[in-house]
């Protein structure tokens, strides 16, 4: 009788431990014992600059836009833990990475220049060079499984932040998820595009400062804002820069082919660009134009990253590019000075944003 009393109480004993280890699991899995109390975050957008467009379904919030930031940063995206979305885009380098082309965590060369992130939540006709995704959400989604980028995988990430120590919780305050399990590359995404929406110019820029009336202008930067906008009734005085990279953003989200190519037809560029992504033939070796603004901190410059500083850039432009029947239609044979292109570069030097650069909300939260 005591035998079958004392094998009853360890079944008890057992079922009471198995019971216990249950719901301490659940209890772990919860995520409702954080408050989810959304805060909007305001951007900052400098007086002039267009209105941003925020998708209905990923409304900037204060928690939103943390988690963005330290996913942004974690190399937890990345399939050995080496590289982070920040290894391509560096604050100090105006989120390029002044680099050619970049490598991924194999060492795999990419074909392609950085793009800056600054003020990429205005870019209203596509992502990257060729413009082929619409939205930061769909672009945030190919790094990871790329193998020349991250070579992770969707999956294993999605498991990796489930187990992690801190990113529950943030997930829970960004999004109001109830579980664990409940942490989806597209949360994952939309956190990181509200961070980049964040990345927007201080208006501290000696440009933005003399349009405001708090600054002005030395005679050589005031030579090379009418050189640069062709305000001058003389042709010679003439750069055609405004063209593709009209104020306020200093650039038109448009795409051209500018003439750094030369083919014998236009189905000949070896990178096909915007082309390769429309059908359309008259796109080919057709690239996004780029912000000017920051551009020095953003070297070296074109989608290969083939020229090194303004000057051989200015060289290019000056021969009137290589012909093409696609060429961009402003492009013509430029006879720029010495002066002129002194006065041109002082006056692009004028859009450098320090503020912008030195920001410490836009930094590593780590």
């Amino acid at each position: 009788m005591k035998y079958y009393i004392f094998i009853t109480i360890a079944l008890l004993i057992l079922v009471s431990s198995c019971t216990k280890d249950m719901t301490s699991a659940e209890v772990d899995n919860d995520l409702t014992i954080y408050d989810y109390q959304p805060e909007s975050y305001i951007l900052q957008i400098p007086e002039g600059f267009p209105q941003m467009v925020i998708p209905a379904d990923n409304p900037l919030t204060v928690g939103g836009v943390s988690l963005g930031r330290h996913l942004f940063y974690d190399p937890i995206l990345s399939v050995d833990s080496t590289q982070s979305c920040s290894s391509c885009h560096l604050q100090e380098a105006n989120f390029t990475d002044n680099l050619a082309v970049s490598t991924g965590v194999d060492g795999i060369a990419g074909r392609r220049s950085s793009m800056t992130l600054l003020n990429v939540g205005f870019h209203n006709t596509g992502l990257f060079w060729d413009g082929s995704v619409m939205t930061l959400e769909e672009q945030a989604l190919l790094p990871i499984e790329d193998p020349i980028e991250l070579h992770d995988s969707w999956p294993n990430v999605e498991r990796k932040l489930q187990r992690h120590s801190m990113y529950p919780k943030m997930f829970r305050e960004a999004f109001g998820i109830e579980e664990k399990q409940d942490i989806t590359r597209e949360l994952a995404v939309k956190a990181i595009a509200q961070f980049e929406r964040t990345l927007i110019s201080s208006g501290e820029s000696k440009y933005d400062r003399v349009i405001a009336g708090e600054a002005v202008f030395t005679d050589q930067e005031l030579d090379g804002f009418e050189i640069f906008f062709d305000i001058n009734e003389d042709q010679s005085q003439h750069a055609e820069c405004g063209h593709c990279h009209n104020a306020p953003l200093f650039t038109t989200n448009e795409y051209f082919n500018n003439g750094i190519d030369a083919v014998i037809s236009i189905d000949d560029f070896a990178d096909l660009a915007r082309g390769q992504v429309t059908g359309r033939r008259f796109d080919n070796g057709a690239f996004k134009v780029p912000t000017l603004r920051n551009i020095e901190a953003s070297a070296p410059f074109m989608h290969d990253g083939r020229f090194v500083n303004l000057d051989e850039v200015i060289d290019h432009y000056a021969t009137g590019g290589n012909p093409a029947d696609n060429l961009g239609a402003v492009l013509r044979p430029l006879a720029i000075t010495d002066t002129n292109r002194a006065a041109l570069i002082a006056f692009i030097s004028t859009l450098r944003d320090d503020a912008f650069l030195q920001n410490s909300a836009f930094s590593s939260p780590f």
